[in-house]
């Protein structure tokens, strides 16, 4: 069997179990899913085929939830304009903090892109129309191609679903491109590819300002499903999760991070009950997987399927 007939199974799979998820779990928590699995996605593309690890894609995820909170509940804008406006405001923050971050490297790149996320949490916190501490509450969802509307947790899924699949489709589409080629050489050896002509600081800046955009769209998705946004969204701490659900689902494939979202959501929604031990339990987890995991999970089930079904290496 050939890795593109591979590619179309899993695809046939993933879009059958959407379809099937909200009658099989909780509608809010299968939505929350998708939100968190296509932050990771998109930071994947920046981290897993350009190499460049950032600290600060809370900002976007959480700017794009408060701009589209506000054009909703304060602006009256139907549900399709507030979510492409908060992933528009996330898109430009990308191209300003990414023109910037990408004239350093390594850990000094971490460290702007960190900073800049500080200064988004500072303003949120500050600004009056953001709610402060309280955070952004009463979003509402209003309607969809203004015919359906979203109150139905049904109906709502399966709007976050579609929006989802559109985004994981532009990821995997880019991923598997003559643009996602580049990258996977910039990241490997970015000097041989400086030396072969390509303009490296143009593809590390349209992969992180698509990363940035994804995000956003993430982020804008995530208030229309839970109806508020909070300082959680702006947090460093977000920005942390991301790369824990990227390393445990598997870095580098189109999979894995939706899977490591999936896990860290599970995690913290049915151990809510212990308090802050979820934390610790949920670093137990990760300690463990990476231990026993290299590749993540994705990564190394691709490599067993390969072994059994291709023959090829891993």
């Amino acid at each position: 069997m050939s890795g593109r007939a591979l590619r179309a199974w899993a695809w046939a799979a993933m879009v059958l179990l959407g379809l099937a998820a909200p009658y099989l779990v909780y509608p809010v928590f299968a939505m929350n899913v998708l939100c968190l699995a296509l932050f990771a996605s998109a930071f994947n593309l920046l981290l897993g085929y350009a190499g460049l690890l950032s600290f600060g894609h809370a900002a976007f995820l959480g700017s794009a939830a408060y701009v589209t909170g506000i054009t909703l509940r304060t602006w009256g804008l139907p549900t399709e304009l507030g979510v492409l406006a908060g992933t528009a405001v996330a898109t430009l923050l990308g191209l300003v903090f990414g023109a910037l971050a990408i004239r350093r490297s390594g850990i000094y790149f971490a460290m702007i892109t960190l900073g800049f996320a500080q200064l988004v949490y500072f303003l949120v916190v500050q600004l009056p129309w953001t709610g402060g501490e309280d955070g952004l509450q009463g979003i509402p969802r209003g309607k969809a191609l203004g015919v359906l509307a979203l109150d139905g947790p049904i109906t709502t899924y399966y709007f976050v679903y579609a929006a989802f699949l559109a985004g994981f489709w532009l990821i995997q589409r880019a991923i598997h491109s003559p643009f996602g080629h580049v990258l996977r050489a910039i990241r490997e050896n970015e000097p041989r590819a400086l030396s072969l002509g390509y303009d490296v600081a143009r593809y590390k800046l349209l992969a992180f300002v698509l990363s940035a955009a994804l995000s956003g769209l993430a982020g804008s998705l995530k208030a229309v499903v839970l109806q508020f946004a909070s300082l959680s969204d702006v947090h460093w701490h977000r920005s942390g999760e991301v790369v824990l659900m990227t390393l445990l689902g598997g870095m580098g494939t189109v999979l894995g991070p939706s899977v490591g979202a999936l896990l860290v959501v599970t995690l913290e929604n049915y151990l809510a009950d212990v308090g802050s031990w979820v934390t610790v339990i949920t670093g137990a987890v990760f300690v463990a997987c990476v231990l026993a995991f290299r590749r993540g999970i994705v990564g190394e089930v691709r490599a067993l399927v390969r072994r059994s079904f291709i023959g090829g290496k891993p």
